[in-house]
């Protein structure tokens, strides 16, 4: 199974006592994100060190443990499902989101419910991917 990261996903795995992170590391998948997100990451970097209470040192680490993990794809792998994407979403903010994910017949992870309004793929919320890991419907590392 394949997984778009969306930023808030990414947030939520960069706190290590997450249930994200949990999952993160516990699932079998490929996690995957459109580059543009290591800058929006950079972006609110001081408001995540805030929330989170991690160290700039720690917060150092996780990162270097987690981008390892993700594969970051230029715009130009998904640049011809954009329009597509746009018009799907109530938000165009998330288009690249949803244009990787048609890309790559990848699903979204996201908490964000709009993107689960649209019917192109399909997108998990955290609490429904723990709900699959617990009932054992999702492949685990070992």
């Amino acid at each position: 199974m394949e997984f778009v990261l969306d930023n808030n996903s990414l947030f939520s795995i960069m706190n290590p006592k997450s249930v994200s992170a949990y999952l993160f590391s516990s699932i079998r998948a490929k996690f995957i994100a459109p580059e543009f997100i290591k800058s929006e990451f950079d972006k609110h970097r001081e408001e995540f060190l805030h929330k989170s209470k991690l160290s700039e040192h720690e917060f150092e680490i996780r990162w270097s443990e987690i981008e390892e993990s993700i594969e970051f794809l230029k715009e130009s792998v998904y640049k011809t499902f954009l329009k597509k994407a746009v018009v799907a979403l109530s938000d165009e903010e998330d288009s690249p989101y949803l244009a990787l994910a048609l890309s790559r017949n990848a699903a979204i992870w996201s908490d964000d419910q709009h993107l689960k309004k649209q019917s192109l793929v399909s997108v998990y919320t955290t609490a429904e991917l723990l709900e699959m890991f617990l009932n054992k419907e999702i492949r685990t590392i070992k």
